[in-house]
């Protein structure tokens, strides 16, 4: 005689991909800080700290320029997928982010030049009255 098979009271089922993690913070000078912080220690936690600084600085440069321009508060989103990580930070603003040349001596201008060199994909999707400015790196 077998013993009847039961299914066991816990189960583990690895997350369905992709996992989503959303911060809303109120725009200002410490939102930079609170978004990097954020986005380090959700990847720190995910077994993704490779991925920590570089993610931290492309959202740093990118909340930088919602307080700078769209003068509002932040909406940020990390999506884990199996292949990569997609961060977006929303705004209330249908501006568009418009690259521009720095000189030597500016102490902006410079940062969607770095999001697109240190992001393997960058970009902007319309989202209702605003828009949200993305970048992914691959794991």
């Amino acid at each position: 005689m077998g013993v009847p098979e039961h299914p066991s009271p816990v189960t583990r089922r690895e997350p369905e991909l992709p996992q989503t993690y959303t911060l809303f913070t109120p725009g200002g000078a410490q939102c930079a800080k609170v978004c990097r912080d954020f986005v380090r220690g959700t990847l720190e936690t995910l077994g993704l700290g490779h991925l920590g600084e570089v993610a931290a600085l492309c959202t740093s440069e990118l909340v930088t320029n919602v307080h700078r321009h769209a003068r509002g508060d932040v909406h940020l989103r990390a999506a884990v997928a199996e292949t990569h990580v997609r961060i977006a930070v929303y705004d209330g603003s249908d501006r568009l982010p418009a690259p521009r040349r720095a000189l030597a001596g500016d102490d902006c201008g410079r940062g969607l030049f770095l999001v697109t060199a240190l992001s393997d994909l960058c970009g902007v999707t319309p989202a209702g009255a605003g828009k949200g400015v993305w970048f992914q790196l691959n794991r």
